[in-house]
């Protein structure tokens, strides 16, 4: 038990990471030792001009990707210290991750899209079905489950992949543009349903976008520039 007044250890912390990529002869540096703490339940926003390495970061933190130097905790567990085939595990108990293109296999229905992660768990399939119906009515396509993902308007597209990025219940969502692929209706009532599901679920969410007025409207707003990321701003209370 920790001890009276202690402050909770963050859900997700990094510190002093690093990220270069190799280009032909040169090196390119995209991270240059960011430093990141966010507290269980927070919505964080993360903005910043294209090429500051926001997109870089979020894949760091969802352990997509391993970072040059430094190091990157969720849980209290050390990506940097895990095997791939670790973090994979990690990032399908723990994680649910959300893009601008929804990355949905067009192929199969939308039901089949959002049933893949917990039978990629091992979860039988009748069951992975039934959560997966209960998902789609949730974000409002509880009709559209056996259309296949082809078939549906981008706003569905995205609805559907915030269906499967939720699929297995995760403590922290990962959210990369998730609006910006969208016209400003459709990313309205995206941004609006990540919100109560926020708030339902009792998750951490971790925003990425170019569009302040969504970022206004989160906990805290941290901005990336070439040089790092500033200060968090934590913002007022809005709807």
């Amino acid at each position: 038990m920790s001890e009276a007044g202690a402050v909770p250890a963050p859900v997700l912390e990094c510190r002093g990471l690093r990220k270069t990529y190799a280009s032909g002869p040169l090196d390119v540096p995209v991270l240059l030792g960011v430093d990141l703490a966010i507290a269980r339940g927070e919505r964080v926003a993360i903005v910043g001009a294209s090429g500051s390495g926001k997109s870089t970061l979020l894949h760091l933190l969802g352990g997509l990707d391993a970072p040059t130097a430094g190091s990157v905790r969720v849980d209290g567990v050390d990506f940097t210290r895990l095997s791939e085939k670790e973090r994979g595990a990690v990032r399908n108990r723990a994680l649910g991750f959300i893009y601008q293109f929804h990355h949905l296999l067009p192929e199969f229905t939308a039901l089949e899209n959002v049933a893949f992660p917990d039978r990629i768990a091992g979860l039988a399939p009748r069951d992975a079905e039934r959560r997966a119906e209960a998902l789609l009515a949730r974000v409002g396509l509880a009709e559209r489950g056996h259309h296949s993902a082809r078939a549906l308007s981008g706003g569905e597209q995205q609805r559907v992949a915030i269906a499967r990025a939720l699929a297995r219940n995760p403590n922290l969502l990962l959210a990369d543009e998730p609006t910006g692929n969208l016209d400003a209706a459709a990313a309205q009532t995206v941004f609006a349903l990540l919100r109560e599901l926020h708030a339902e679920r009792r998750m951490t969410t971790i925003l990425v976008t170019h569009n302040p007025e969504l970022a206004q409207r989160c906990d805290r707003l941290f901005t990336m520039s070439r040089e790092g990321i500033t200060p968090s701003i934590r913002l007022p209370e809005r709807g």
